[in-house]
Order: C-alpha cells, then structure tokens, then sequence
C-alpha cells in the first residue's frame, strides 16, 4: 500500500472518531472500499462509513440474516451463485422469471441484504483482499408481468446504490431478441 493510501486510511479512521463512531473493528480493505467509493475523500468516505454502520447495526442486528428469515424468497430459486469470474469475482444470476412481488417486504429487503451478503462472502477465504467485487446477471428470459416488481427493483438497486455501491464490478442485464423483435413489431405497427 502506497503512502497517499496508508494517509487516507489514518484520516478516515480520524474523520469516523470525530463523528462519534469507531473503526477499530473494521480492517483497512473494508475502509479502503470507503475511500474509493468517495474518490479518495476521507471526509466523505467517513460519513458513508458512519452511515453504512447505523444503517448495518439496525437492519442486520446480527451481522448477517439467517435463512430462516427469508425462506420464502429462498423457496423461489430465483438467485444462483455460480463460482468465480476469471478475475475472482463471485458470479450471482438472478432469474427474472422465478421473481414474483412479495407481500413482505421487510422479509424481501432481507433478502436482498441475504444474497448480496452471501455473494460477497463467497468471494474471499478467510481474510478480505480489499477487491471485493461481484458480478450481477439479471436474466429476463420468459420474464412475463406477473414477474415486474417495480418495488422490488427499486429496493435492490436502493441497497447497491447506498450500502453496496462499492462492490459491484459489472451489471449484465440479458434481454433475448425475440423480445426485442416482438417489442419492434407491435410499435411499427401502432
């Protein structure tokens, strides 16, 4: 690690103090995803920090959620973990077509948190590297519109965005042209 880095890393373990919280239980790479999600701001990357703490500490008290809370979702084998990118990346395809609106939704915010978290794990052996990244595949094959759950979009990419926006290497979204041949033809014929 560089200097410029083992600086940033001393000033947000500095910035977190200052707003009230510690990172002592935190290792650098977890920090350093931090700074990098922030452009190297130590201040900035501080405040997600203290954030992403409180927001962790209340929704995931246990510092994980068991399958047990989320069984349901799990029932559905609409998320497959699928090994390792050539890059080390943990691969995760989620089936749009297995995905229906849920009536809970507290339990479907677990579950994301559930396989975002199970995802990241899969990624590292013992201790983390710092490059914890994933690989998203949301496969629309067969998708129909008992299977669009606009809430359900907008809570996972709200959980990408604010508490994971770090680890996310590649998002590939898989539209079959024949959906997009027939999507052509019911417009040119309007």
């Amino acid at each position: 690690m560089d200097q410029n880095h083992e600086h940033a890393l001393t000033q947000i373990r500095k910035s977190v103090e200052k707003l009230g919280c510690s990172a002592q239980k935190y290792e650098d790479p977890t920090l350093m995803r931090f700074l990098i999600a922030r452009s190297m701001d130590a201040e900035k990357a501080a405040k997600m920090f203290v954030q992403w703490i409180k927001w962790r500490a209340s929704f995931v008290p246990l510092n994980y959620i068991p399958d047990s809370e989320v069984q349901d979702e799990l029932n559905a084998r609409k998320a497959y973990l699928q090994g390792l990118s050539k890059n080390g990346c943990p691969l995760l395809i989620i089936k749009g077509n297995k995905h229906f609106p849920s009536k809970d939704q507290l339990q479907f915010k677990k579950y994301v948190i559930h396989l975002l978290d199970k995802t990241i794990a899969s990624s590292f052996k013992g201790s983390e590297t710092g490059n914890e990244k994933l690989i998203g595949i949301l496969d629309l094959q067969q998708i129909s519109y008992k299977n669009v759950d606009a809430r359900g979009l907008i809570t996972g990419f709200q959980f990408l965005q604010v508490s994971f926006s770090m680890v996310f290497q590649k998002e590939i979204f898989i539209v079959y042209w024949s959906s997009l041949e027939a999507y052509n033809l019911v417009r040119n014929t309007e």
